[in-house]
C-alpha cells in the first residue's frame, strides 16, 4: 500500500480518536441531524460540537450544510459505522481480558 493511502487512513483514525467525536458519529447513525438536536443529546456546547465536527469533516467522515442558523451534519459514508463497531468490539474484548486478569491476579 502506498504511503499516501496510509496517511489518509491514519487521518480517519486520528479524527475518530476522541470520545466526543465518536459520540457525534454515533449520534448520526440514524441519519442527518442538526446541531440543535446533537448539542443537548451529547451535552456539548455549540462551539465544542462545531470544533469536533470540523475535525470529522476535514477527515471526510462527515458532511455539513447550513439551513438558516442551523448546521446539519451527516455521515459521508455509512461504512464508517463498520469501523466504529469493530473498534467497539475490540475495546470490549480488551476490557474483558483486563478485568479477567485483574480478578485472577
Amino acid at each position: 500500500m502506498a504511503a499516501t493511502a496510509f496517511k489518509f487512513e491514519s487521518d480517519i483514525l486520528s479524527a475518530l480518536a476522541h470520545p466526543n467525536r465518536l459520540r457525534i458519529v454515533e449520534g448520526l447513525r440514524k441519519g442527518a441531524r442538526c446541531n440543535c438536536e446533537l448539542m443537548p443529546e451529547l451535552g456539548l456546547e455549540q462551539s465544542n460540537l462545531s470544533r469536533h465536527a470540523r475535525v470529522l469533516i476535514d477527515a471526510g467522515i462527515l458532511i455539513s450544510w447550513k439551513d438558516g442558523v442551523r448546521v446539519n451534519y451527516e455521515v459521508a459514508d455509512k461504512k464508517i459505522f463498520d469501523l466504529v463497531d469493530s473498534a467497539s468490539a475490540i475495546a470490549k474484548r480488551s476490557l474483558e481480558q483486563k478485568l479477567k486478569a485483574l480478578k485472577a491476579g
